[in-house]
């Protein structure tokens, strides 16, 4: 009798948080580079939007997953399960506070990943309120932000659901606009935090919980004067009028947040004790879902060099964690990891096996 093995998908999950100045992916969409080499080491590749968003700037992985933050520290809970789609209705929010030629930039540009990207985004709606977004910063530095008119939100969520049938949401809202503040131009020069990061995760987080929907988030902002020492992290934020199309383009795809049916997972879905190994920076270790996957058999690899302006190390929190200085050294981990190899056989010494006593 012939047994043919079929191993099971190698999964990682890649986690760079938003509004934490991290050094790579803490700014526009420059942690895309790090989500494309990773995918290769693996069979499916969990991460969440803050990587993939690159403004008009994208790179669609067919072994990617785009999970929201708060799904995704559901999904290491284990609350969430992940189905994978072919494509998801998109529906679009916009804020009213946005001004009308504003406004129709973001339409245009849904209407152009209509028509040259073939996605298939549903009808969009106007919040009958402005959403009165305000940022924040931490004494940390990491930042943050309120939505005033929440419920205005939401409505306009569950009338895309009920109404357009919508699966995803996309929210574009009126950010205030901080041209010549200290924290921008410190972020346009890859020396800060991104201004903005913190407010967008609140407004999508609260969408995700509600509703249990797929949603992301793009920011309306006037356009910026031009900056001839402009870092070419922040770049990507440069060549529009909006940040609209990469997130369309990653809802297109998100999977469907799922929960056990009868205590049983649905066919094809995934669930955390299926992820093999979790990436995330070195000091930026004191996440939900971090420290819910620590609780499993999956791998955690802290990053030394994406430095934050976090300072929750593993040792801080006891986390067992196989520290790394580079994600180019992340890479040869993750070969070795999935063929089995343990990394101190690749190193020149290895120790003698230790006995343990009774």
């Amino acid at each position: 009798m012939t047994f043919n093995f079929i191993p099971r998908p190698y999964t990682v999950v890649l986690i760079i948080p938003t509004g934490i100045g991290a050094s790579i992916g803490g700014y526009a969409g420059d942690g895309l580079p790090v989500a494309r080499a990773i995918a290769q080491t693996c069979d499916l590749l969990i991460t969440h939007p803050n990587v993939l968003n690159g403004a008009q700037l994208y790179w669609s992985l067919p072994n990617a997953l785009y999970v929201e933050g708060y799904a995704l520290d559901k999904f290491a809970e284990g609350w969430y399960g992940l189905q994978p789609v072919h494509q998801n209705r998109v529906g679009l929010i916009l804020d009213q506070a946005i001004e009308p030629d504003l406004q129709l930039r973001h339409l245009q540009a849904a209407d152009a990943t209509r028509a040259t990207l073939g996605l298939n985004l549903t009808d969009y709606i106007v919040s009958d309120f402005p959403l009165g977004v305000q940022l924040r910063q931490s004494k940390s530095g990491a930042s943050w932000g309120t939505i005033a008119n929440p419920d205005s939100l939401l409505r306009a969520a569950h009338t895309l659901i009920h109404k357009a049938k919508a699966e995803a949401i996309a929210v574009v809202t009126r950010f205030p606009d901080e041209e010549g503040t200290t924290a921008l131009e410190e972020y346009r020069h890859a020396q800060g935090v991104d201004p903005l990061g913190g407010a967008e995760a609140v407004i999508s987080h609260l969408i995700v919980k509600t509703f249990q929907i797929p949603c992301a988030h793009a920011p309306a902002l006037l356009p910026l004067p031009l900056d001839p020492n402009l870092s070419p992290r922040s770049a990507a934020e440069e060549i529009g009028y909006t940040f609209l199309p990469c997130v369309l383009v990653g809802l297109s795809r998100a999977p469907q947040l799922v929960t056990l049916k009868e205590g049983l997972p649905l066919p094809n879905s995934i669930w955390a004790q299926q992820v093999d190994a979790v990436v995330v920076p070195g000091t930026a270790c004191g996440g939900s879902a971090v420290i819910s996957f620590s609780q499993t058999k999956a791998q955690i690899i802290a990053v030394r060099e994406n430095k934050t302006k976090m300072q929750v190390s593993p040792e801080t929190l006891g986390i067992n964690a196989l520290e790394v200085n580079s994600y180019l050294e992340v890479l040869g981990v993750l070969v070795a990891h999935r063929a089995g190899i343990s990394p101190k056989a690749l190193r020149p010494k290895i120790s003698s096996l230790p006995r343990i006593q009774y």
